[in-house]
């Protein structure tokens, strides 16, 4: 299975990045054979449309789990039909987020958060 996090670094040590599109890197780990493959973000300089690029750019690494802070519609839906699963985690170290994936303890994503239009609309606030 592959797994891709939004990190904000290549490391272990980095955080989960909350902004799916506009996030650095993604950082995928596959559990059949333990590599970890680094890909920087092809969405995150785009004026918009960040996140449909983001989430193409996975689904084209065949990836199975996304584990980020919140997907807009758009990439929600490519998610959805390309039958990736989503799961929402804070911005904690990646080591951590593996550990909470693998103890069941990160909540799939059932629906789209708010898109965002352009440039500079992160995640707000604790939502």
């Amino acid at each position: 299975m592959k797994i891709a996090i939004s990190s904000t670094g290549t490391t272990m040590d980095n955080l989960l990045d909350i902004r799916f599109g506009r996030c650095e890197y993604f950082q995928i780990h596959d559990t059949d054979n333990a590599e970890v493959k680094i890909v920087e973000n092809k969405g995150q300089m785009s004026g918009g449309g960040a996140g449909i690029a983001a989430a193409q750019q996975l689904i084209d690494e065949k990836i199975d789990v996304i584990i980020t802070g919140n997907l807009g519609p758009n990439a929600f839906e490519l998610t959805s039909k390309a039958d990736i699963k989503v799961y929402r985690c804070g911005n904690i170290l990646i080591q951590s987020v593996l550990e909470k994936y693998n103890n069941g303890e990160l909540k799939e994503l059932e629906e789209a958060g708010p898109a965002h239009n352009g440039m500079g609309h992160g995640f707000e606030g604790g939502r």
